[in-house]
């Protein structure tokens, strides 16, 4: 069967039918949004006259909830007309209009005979064939159904999004006993491929897998803190990047996500479990005081923590569990934490910590990890049927780095094993059969291929082939050339990959040279490069640590050199034989747009956050960003149609003197980083794959490099009017003096310099004006004292 979704309706406005519902528009699906008919009139409505009966009062609280998509941070939105998609309306009069959808999602209440009330509505009015699903975190998918038509339950099934639907990765599909096989297989691979979701398939289980295992973690912590008499800021500070999991760690986390919501999910599994399982379900009584003053979190204002406003600046301050008072928030740091913080990776810290016997942060640390190490192992086969589905459950619901079965790799299987058993636990028989095997790890890794043990035997863990993995590659001997900052890596097809894996995968000579020789290389022996990685960001720009410890030593003609050799090299990858395909995604910040900007087309992951961020360093682009940036905004003007170089080069000049960077790839394209060459990923796990087939369709369309061609400038005219609107910020209050001391040095070199207004000019001549501007920045204290204020704080400095 030919399936696709080509319209969807959500049924249920709140957080996160909301949510939803922009994430469906933000991958281009028209979305209808429906929910209750409002009860009573606001006072506005009176005031403006309005009755009860009035389809803009009928429909207030979806379109309330739609509006309210603008105003929250993060954005659910990736572009401002992504919610051009979404229509409103409401459960009683617009339920007709589910027959003209392919997928209902119901997100109302938490409430078993709510739900089959809906569903009941839903299958009156939805045409033969569509998919129907529902977004509960943990009501029987069975007992939702039961009541409903056959076709109905064939095409029935839970897709448990996480919260924000944008960003969190996980989508949990669960099949009811009657689901289709082909609904189940579309669903897995349309949210794979079309949401850009991690899907895993669950089982239908109170709360499924992640906020299964999830929620058991953060309790168990919580009593765990109680029991050792740790404050709530120790616990946070050794339950975070140090063991792999998020900054938010244990209670910023429930401050994010809200306490009443976490104690939904918590008392759903407590009231259908039994034993000592129900023991660790049971919310301790602080908790419950907490909820019943509404000190839920973030929502509300306050919670575990609170910010207050004090004589020294903001203070965070920490609850104290058995006051109920705020203190001064603090951090458990020993021998292990100092020790943890030196090794390399998740893996290697999480053994320094838990192996630590005897210390205070190592003894908790066990004490929080092995609980969830045992009941993950307790619940495989019954929440998911392979290992793999937890981890990957976990990884990508909860932002953990390492999942359960992969944590108990990196600290050791057989030696901690034999530590639960002296400390009186008991192991899981199929964790005793494993090892008795002879099988001491959950995964090997042999010749570039995954292998999971299952069933007491090891079996090929399988990857969607658009899934390109860089280490497995790395791993089976592709790696054409490599130096400290880059690799050079056969992606197969006859096509090249260049890697940056330097500090930050901040740009330097190493890398610099790397580009060069891949350029080359590719003309020799390839079809063309993909430029990208698998790290945290692309790229968040140059060394600037390099450039401010050589500006200090007056090092300029080292500068000099290495600021020529990056615009070099970047018009190398301009003008190639073989088409340059960049593939950011996360930060492309200064250097990092500037690598994307020359390239043949961009293939953007859809979270790409580009912007030419050089004055907030101090500094503007060096690396041929402003020229760049300036000619492909003048070839996104149609051709043939008039237009204004004045409005052209002005919108550039803001843009990079503004430090503006996009909040999504769509956003991208709308500044103007993205063109109608380029294109945009949504699952970011198939970026390189899908940079390498724009790279093959490029190719096999008969790629030709750009000719060379003179660029026209505003010259001294222009740039007197750039420079008129940076002076207004001056005197309004919005820039200091050294902002203005940038823009001017910005302004004149997308102006041109002084020359006549139309000018064409060279780019070499656009290249040399910036490279001198860029210079003369780098001598200036102020520039200086920026830059070393980002190294050392990590957010720009206003001098």
């Amino acid at each position: 069967m030919n399936r696709r979704i080509k319209r969807a309706a959500v049924l249920g406005s709140g957080v996160m039918g909301a949510g939803i519902a922009a994430h469906l528009a933000n991958v281009g699906i028209p979305t209808i949004m429906l929910d209750i008919v409002p009860r009573e009139l606001t006072d506005e409505e009176k005031h403006k006259g309005l009755t009860l009966e009035d389809g803009v009062v009928r429909n207030r609280i979806a379109a309330a909830n739609k509006a309210a998509l603008k105003k929250q941070k993060p954005s659910p939105i990736s572009s401002k007309a992504s919610l051009d998609l979404i229509e409103t309306g409401n459960f009683t009069d617009d339920m007709e209009k589910l027959s003209e959808v392919d997928w209902v999602i119901e997100v109302v209440v938490e409430n078993l005979e709510v739900k089959k009330k809906v569903f009941a509505q839903v299958d009156q009015y939805r045409k033969a064939g569509s998919i129907i699903s529902s977004n509960t975190s943990g009501i029987s998918i069975e007992a939702m159904s039961e009541d409903c038509s056959e076709d109905f339950r064939s095409h029935f099934l839970g897709t448990h999004f996480f919260n924000p639907p944008r960003y969190l990765k996980l989508l949990e599909v669960i099949p009811a006993k009657r689901t289709s096989p082909e609904v189940l297989q579309f669903m897995k691979k349309f949210g794979e491929d079309v949401l850009g979701k991690g899907v895993v398939e669950a089982k239908d289980t109170p709360n499924f897998i992640a906020n299964r295992i999830g929620t058991y973690g953060l309790l168990i912590t919580v009593q765990e803190m109680l029991k050792g008499g740790f404050s709530v800021g120790e616990v946070d500070s050794v339950s975070g990047p140090l063991i792999g999991r998020p900054k938010s760690a244990t209670f910023r986390t429930l401050d994010v996500v809200g306490l009443d919501t976490f104690i939904h999910v918590a008392n759903n599994v407590y009231d259908q479990v039994e034993g000592s399982e129900k023991d660790a379900f049971e919310v301790p009584p602080f908790m419950k005081s907490m909820l019943d003053k509404g000190w839920l979190g973030a929502k509300s204002g306050q919670g575990f923590f609170l910010k207050k406003k004090g004589e020294k600046g903001s203070e965070i301050l920490q609850l104290n569990p058995e006051t109920l008072d705020y203190e001064p928030r603090q951090k458990l740091t020993t021998k292990a934490t100092e020790l943890a913080k030196q090794e390399k990776g998740s893996k290697r810290k999480l053994k320094a910590l838990v192996t630590a016997k005897g210390d205070r942060a190592g003894d908790f640390v066990w004490s929080v990890v092995k609980p969830v190490l045992i009941y993950s192992a307790e619940l495989y086969g019954e929440i998911a049927d392979d290992v793999p589905s937890i981890d990957e459950a976990m990884r990508w619901g909860f932002g953990w780095e390492l999942g359960p079965f992969e944590m108990w790799d990196a600290i050791g299987v057989k030696e901690s094993v034999a530590r639960m058993k002296e400390e009186g636990e008991t192991i899981p028989a199929w964790i005793e059969e494993m090892l008795e095997l002879g099988n001491e790890q959950f995964y090997k890794r042999e010749n570039g291929n995954v292998y999971y043990i299952h069933k007491g035997q090891y079996e090929t863990q399988s990857f969607n082939p658009k899934a390109i993995h860089l280490k497995r590659l790395k791993e089976t001997n592709e790696v054409i050339k490599k130096n400290a900052g880059a690799s050079l890596i056969d992606l197969g097809d006859g096509v090249a990959g260049l890697e940056f894996h330097s500090q930050s995968n901040a740009i330097g000579l190493d890398i610099i040279q790397m580009m060069n020789y891949a350029v080359d290389e590719v003309d020799q022996n390839f079809e063309g490069l993909v430029i990208g990685n698998q790290g945290k960001n692309f790229c968040v720009g140059a060394n600037l640590g390099m450039i401010l410890m050589e500006a200090q030593d007056f090092n300029f003609f080292e500068i000099e050199m290495v600021v020529k050799h990056f615009q070099d090299a970047m018009m190398k990858i301009k003008y190639a034989d073989k088409p340059v395909v960049a593939a950011p995604f996360g930060m492309t910040l200064g250097g990092g747009a500037e690598v994307c900007l020359p390239a043949a087309a961009t293939q953007a992951s859809a979270e790409t956050y580009m912007g030419l961020v050089e004055p907030g360093v101090g500094l503007i682009p060096g690396g041929g960003g402003n020229k760049e940036l300036y000619i492909k905004h003048l070839r996104n003007i149609p051709e043939g149609v008039d237009f204004d170089l004045q409005k052209v080069a002005i919108s550039v000049f803001e843009k990079i003197a503004m430090a503006k960077v996009s909040t999504s790839g769509e956003e991208a394209k709308e500044n103007g980083f993205l063109d109608s060459l380029d294109a945009i990923s949504v699952n970011g796990d198939h970026l390189l794959h899908d940079a390498k087939q724009k790279v093959l369709g490029l190719s096999r369309s008969g790629y030709q490099a750009p000719k060379r061609a003179k660029v026209p400038v505003v010259g001294e005219q222009g740039y007197a009017t750039m420079l008129l609107g940076a002076k207004s910020l001056l005197l309004s209050g919005y820039a200091s003096e050294h902002d203005l001391k940038i823009a001017e040095k910005l302004a004149f070199v997308l102006a041109g310099g002084r020359v006549k207004e139309g000018t064409l000019v060279d780019e070499q001549y656009l290249l040399d004006l910036e490279r001198e501007a860029f210079l003369s920045l780098v001598g200036e204290a102020k520039s200086q004292q920026r830059m070393q204020h980002m190294l050392m704080k990590g957010k720009p400095l206003r001098n």
